[in-house]
């Protein structure tokens, strides 16, 4: 599917905001329906029924967090990426656990945007299951053999630090928050240390400034996101 097919719902109550997107977003071949409040989204959903959400947290009326929860309780499975102000960790958070794809915080750059939307809309039209065997740069992680490669280098990996690698291979892209992780690897909301430490952990092994990582990189208050790199 290609931009020219894709219709996108932006729900952002500045103006602002709404033409810079519809002006950026156009450019880019991508149809966009624009509403202002939680109620002409709700309609325009039903009426238009676009491919990815862009969707404001701070709407006057119903907030973004209660839209998001009403579709996702209703079963709509359609992309929504977030829009939030730089400080709203807590919201970005709260979001991504209720269903959310991602997040950009404004301001924000239109190839940064574009590159979300892209990442987004590939989770859902590519629904391909695993890809056997990834691979990014220089990294390569066989998610049959369960065989990590740097460079043809084969990485020794403990079980905890395989299971969080391979979690993040399996939504390449996305952001992941900390609790999301914990209950994936550990089943329960162990403390967030231990994924601090086994992520440090992976850098050392995968990385090769584990300091500046190229493949997981740290969203600050929110979780980790595994790169795919050119």
């Amino acid at each position: 599917m290609t931009s020219l097919d894709v219709r996108i719902l932006v729900v952002d109550d500045e103006p602002p905001i709404r033409k810079l997107l519809r002006v950026g977003l156009g450019s880019q071949g991508y149809a966009i329906s624009e509403a202002p409040n939680a109620n002409v989204a709700i309609e325009l959903m039903k009426a238009e029924k676009p491919d990815l959400i862009l969707l404001d947290l701070g709407l006057p009326g119903m907030s973004g967090h209660d839209l998001l929860r009403k579709w996702r309780d209703d079963g709509l499975d359609i992309p929504v990426v977030i829009l939030s102000s730089r400080t709203d960790e807590a919201g970005i958070v709260s979001a991504l656990e209720l269903g959310a794809d991602d997040y950009i915080t404004k301001p924000f750059g239109m190839n940064e945007l574009v590159a979300r939307i892209r990442v987004a809309l590939r989770h859902k039209f590519q629904k391909q299951g695993e890809r056997p065997v990834f691979e990014t740069g220089d990294l390569s992680v066989d998610l049959v053999k369960r065989i990590v490669k740097v460079e043809d280098r084969e990485i020794k990996l403990s079980p905890k630090e395989y299971d969080i690698l391979r979690t993040l291979v399996q939504h390449a892209g996305k952001v992941l928050t900390h609790q999301f992780l914990l209950k994936q690897v550990w089943g329960d909301s162990t403390d967030v240390q231990y994924l601090r430490v086994y992520v440090r952990q992976i850098r050392q092994k995968i990385e090769k400034t584990p300091d500046q990582p190229r493949y997981i990189t740290t969203e600050t208050g929110v979780g980790y996101r595994l790169r795919e790199v050119d």
